[in-house]
């Protein structure tokens, strides 16, 4: 028995093993399809402007990507995000060892290897860090509802709901302070690694801008390097496509870091903000609130505009003793009016959070 034990444990090492080889291979060809259909971008739009070859790029980029996905779904083939990521890295950081290393100088070249290497090291740890698992045994057996924070004991619902406890389906578990489940890095995002994965994008977006000014000081002096060494038009090509890349990777990481910013400071998480209708704590008593008339809004702006032009006519015709006379008594009674309207309006539509 022990024997047929450890004979089963093995072959199931073997399947994960092998499982796990074939994505990786999927997810390097993937890589190396995409890379490929960028570069026919420059290769045949050369002499167009720099932001048109960028449209194209995005265009192919998702017509690649649609299309890779559908003949997957289709042969039933399976790829790894966290793997098509790494080989992005490794094929971008290829490139410019091999390309466009030799126009920059020796300084920028430690900074972007060191930039490249701490970066690899992020991406390892943030893929085993926990995100803020929540064990089993901190919350009732009951009905555990996905939309739910939790299916919880009354005396332990606050301290819970404090912990922003949510469910990921992706992973089929509770997470503290959970954010989103990040496909790329194979890994929930959650209370414990949060500050990691804002670390981790803003080196994304340092790395790849630190590449994009590299491929363009390659760019500028590669006619001088051709002339020198007699090599193909395929060199300038290669730089080319991969800074367009980069390029597409900053706009997209930038918005993302943007969007997580805004979270930040409204004390919100994406999985909150998507999908608010599920959590009650979002939920407001349209009876206990006070209606905030339309007619306010406009008296409030109106006053507002009124307040606007009596002060610059004032400060225009500041000079004359009747003018200025005759503005402070026009202008004072509006701004009174706006500080108590202004006032009366912010009072009623403060709204208490719950955290």
């Amino acid at each position: 028995m022990v024997l047929l034990q450890l004979h089963d444990q093995d072959q199931r090492k073997m399947l994960a093993w092998s499982k796990l080889i074939g994505r990786g291979t999927i997810s390097c060809i993937s890589v190396l399809l995409t890379q490929f259909a960028l570069f026919l971008v420059p290769l045949f739009f050369s002499a167009s402007p720099i932001l048109i070859q960028l449209i194209l790029s995005a265009l192919v980029l998702l017509v690649v990507m649609g299309f890779g996905g559908w003949c997957r779904r289709l042969l039933g083939f399976h790829a790894s995000a966290p793997a098509f990521v790494f080989c992005c890295i490794f094929f971008v950081w290829g490139v410019y060892i091999a390309i466009v290393r030799q126009a920059i100088s020796c300084i920028m070249d430690i900074m972007f290897n060191g930039e490249m290497i701490m970066l690899i090291i992020g991406l390892c740890r943030i893929m085993l860090k926990d995100p803020g698992y929540v064990a089993h045994e901190s919350f009732s057996s009951d009905e555990l509802d996905e939309s739910s924070v939790l299916g919880v004991q009354t005396h332990n619902e606050s301290s819970l709901l404090q912990m922003r406890v949510r469910y990921c389906k992706s992973c089929k578990t509770h997470v503290q302070g959970f954010d989103h489940h990040c496909p790329a890095f194979g890994n929930c995002i959650g209370q414990k690694n949060y500050v990691l994965f804002m670390v981790l994008l803003v080196g994304f977006i340092t790395t790849e801008t630190f590449y994009v000014v590299c491929s363009s000081q390659f760019a500028s002096k590669f006619p001088a390097l051709e002339e020198i060494r007699l090599e193909t038009n395929f060199i300038s090509i290669m730089a080319r496509s991969t800074l367009l890349f980069s390029l597409l990777q900053v706009l997209w990481q930038g918005l993302f870091f943007i969007w997580h910013v805004y979270c930040i400071c409204f004390n919100i998480r994406t999985e909150e903000w998507v999908n608010w209708k599920k959590y009650p704590e979002f939920q407001l008593n349209a009876s206990s609130l006070p209606v905030l008339s339309l007619g306010t809004v406009l008296v409030c702006g109106c006053k507002v505009s009124i307040f606007s032009l009596a002060a610059h006519t004032f400060r225009d015709q500041l000079e004359g003793d009747d003018y200025s006379v005759r503005n402070i008594r026009c202008v004072t009674p509006i701004l009174l009016l706006d500080i108590v309207t202004l006032i009366l309006v912010i009072d009623r539509k403060k709204l208490k959070r719950q955290w």
